[in-house]
């Protein structure tokens, strides 16, 4: 089994302009689920990212650095989205990244067996992946385009979003667009502490969807 499907990985991996060929890019993306149920360090590798960013949804996604996040990011775990971190915290990501996929990473020789066939990107690559993400990134919100975000009406907003990544400018979507992204969101958040096995703890702030959406349209792109 486990020869086999390092067999089928290889001929997964993406060649220059591969994306311009949707079955072949959701083929890859399918690879890493078929990883996590040959792999016995399935469950570790799952909890990583959570699904839901596909690879049509990826920036300038004819770019070699979209062929490149394609490429390396989905051996392990579901797709990245660029705009899950700022430009600053890309380069430290991406590096303990290639430090795992090269086998070297935190877990010893365990992370050695689970990268066990895995390819690795060179530097001229890894410097192009990062340029690419960086590029991408979230921007985080400048305090005095929208100061009403960090003033008790932004509170629902600021708690929310603050959990996973830096404040997003809400004129980085119109009204009408942010409610998908709201709810994408929240279906992550919720992904998350099911993969983890948390439980919500009492007087734990809550999420309150509908104050959140209701910010972003007053402040939202025109």
């Amino acid at each position: 089994m486990r020869t086999a499907f390092l067999a089928l990985l290889a001929t997964a991996l993406l060649p220059q302009g591969a994306l311009a060929d949707p079955a072949r890019s959701e083929r890859a993306v399918a690879m890493a689920k078929q990883r996590w149920v040959d792999s016995p360090h399935g469950p570790m590798l799952e909890r990583i990212l959570p699904p839901g960013f596909e690879p049509a949804q990826l920036p300038q996604r004819q770019s070699v650095g979209a062929q490149l996040t394609l490429r390396y990011c989905v051996q392990c775990h579901n797709l990245p989205n660029p705009a899950m971190h700022h430009a600053a915290k890309w380069p430290k990501v991406v590096q303990r990244m290639v430090e795992r996929m090269r086998g070297r990473g935190n877990l010893g020789r365990l992370m050695a067996d689970m990268m066990a066939g895995v390819e690795a990107p060179d530097d001229a690559e890894v410097a192009r992946l990062v340029a690419y993400l960086q590029r991408h990134a979230q921007t985080p919100l400048d305090p005095k385009r929208v100061p009403e975000a960090f003033r008790p009406e932004g509170e629902p907003f600021r708690l929310a979003c603050k959990q996973c990544h830096v404040l997003p400018d809400p004129q980085r979507y119109t009204a009408a667009q942010w409610p998908a992204v709201v709810a994408r969101m929240e279906r992550n958040m919720a992904w998350m502490n099911r993969v983890v096995g948390s439980k919500p703890i009492p007087g734990e702030p809550q999420l309150r969807i509908d104050e959140i959406n209701a910010f972003l349209a007053r402040h939202a792109r025109q």
